[in-house]
């Protein structure tokens, strides 16, 4: 798609657009505005917009405008005026007036931060439009009663012209954000099917290459290459059963119907691990959650396994609370994560630098599911940031007293 020259958009828009300062001075204006102003866009620019519209013959006209453009400045909400009359001085014939209506729009351009930076002014000649209106009601009515008729009619039609335009611009918004969540789902999907396929073809082609050794050589050493195919279909199995545990993951939340100790699920899991690194614990007894104790459980080993494995000499796991969350920390002296990655690591299939030479077993998966079950129990799992080593940190809502 070719790119849209969004100032030539502006300037070509139907409806009369000025862009003014929060002091109501000209910033620019489009075509359809120089009409309406009857001066060319350099003779506008810089200058107060009273001065270009002082108020008409009665001297009142454009006060309604200015004092709306000032309230938009203050407060940046946009107001949507009534019917406004603005006489416009008929040309060659001075002092002498043409009657004319128009619907005005203003509304604020923000910075980040909040603060009006800039008023947005849309005024649309609407003349035509209430003689039509006029020819519609009653000929005995009063000329005031028919003025405020058409008046209420015209706001009326206003703001329901605003309130559709404000649905379309919601339903907009929200195919986009759909269309977006669609594309990286497919991405998502993409890259896991790729990702799967590469971790799977190097146990498998190892497989296939002992067993096609063993049929080749009948000298090769049978017992070797058939414990050393068992290595391989066991690697298999463990990437296969961590991809079916995402997957019933991704399908949903566990039922959380289990109220869980924290500091004896560290404990029974700590006690089943015979680390090659000194592993030691600080818990805080007492804390409780809602969720699965069994699911909880594989979260805590995913990330004591990962931090012996990349621990330099020990494994601390610590347990406390901070408002009205429980939070488990797993803390390694290894190397640790630079701050590029530490996102990174709970990817599918990611495995670190140092991990790959060294421990080449981990299946890549571990982190992305210890990730998952903390979502699924509305929690948060992040790599803190610290000078030295990796510092996992689970957060957990605790039980209502």
């Amino acid at each position: 798609m070719a790119e849209i020259d969004l100032s030539a958009v502006f300037d070509a828009m139907p409806v009369g657009c000025a862009v003014l300062t929060p002091g109501l001075r000209y910033v620019t204006v489009n075509r359809a505005y120089e009409g309406l102003a009857g001066l060319p866009r350099e003779q506008l620019v810089g200058r107060p917009f009273y001065e270009v519209f002082p108020g008409g013959p009665d001297g009142q006209g454009m006060s309604e405008v200015r004092a709306s453009l000032e309230r938009v400045a203050e407060t940046g909400e946009t107001d949507i005026m009534p019917l406004q009359r603005y006489d416009i001085e008929i040309p060659g014939r001075p002092g002498a007036y043409e009657e004319r209506y128009w619907s005005i729009r203003n509304a604020s351009l923000r910075a980040p931060d909040g603060t009006v930076t800039a008023l947005i002014h849309r005024a649309e000649e609407v003349t035509s439009y209430i003689r039509q209106l006029r020819e519609t009601h009653p000929s005995d009515a009063s000329p005031a009663d028919r003025v405020e008729a058409v008046q209420a009619e015209l706001f009326a039609r206003t703001r329901e012209l605003e309130e559709v335009n404000q649905r379309l611009h919601r339903a907009r918004e929200e195919e986009e954000r759909a269309n977006a969540a669609l594309h990286d789902a497919l991405q998502r999907q993409q890259q896991a099917v790729a990702d799967t396929s590469h971790d799977l073809r190097a146990p498998l082609t190892g497989l296939q290459t002992r067993l096609q050794l063993a049929l080749t050589d009948p000298e090769s050493d049978s017992d070797a290459i058939l414990h050393a195919a068992l290595h391989d279909a066991d690697r298999l199995g463990d990437i296969v059963a961590d991809l079916l545990e995402l997957a019933r993951l991704e399908a949903g939340p566990p039922v959380l119907t289990e109220t869980v100790d924290l500091a004896r699920l560290v404990e029974d899991e700590l006690a089943g691990h015979d680390p090659g690194v000194a592993l030691t614990a600080r818990l805080e007894h007492g804390l409780r959650v809602r969720g699965s104790a069994l699911r909880l459980a594989r979260l805590l080993g995913n990330l004591v396994s990962n931090a012996e494995r990349h621990a330099g000499s020990r494994v601390e796991v610590l347990l406390g609370c901070d408002d009205g969350r429980a939070v488990l920390q797993v803390v390694d002296d290894g190397p640790g994560i630079p701050a590029g990655e530490r996102e990174a690591v709970f990817r599918r299939f990611y495995r670190r630098p140092d991990a790959r030479g060294s421990e080449p077993e981990g299946t890549g998966l571990g982190l992305a599911i210890a990730r998952q079950i903390a979502d699924a129990h509305q929690g948060t799992l992040y790599v803190a940031d610290r000078p030295s080593g990796t510092c996992m940190v689970l957060c957990l809502p605790l039980c209502a007293a």
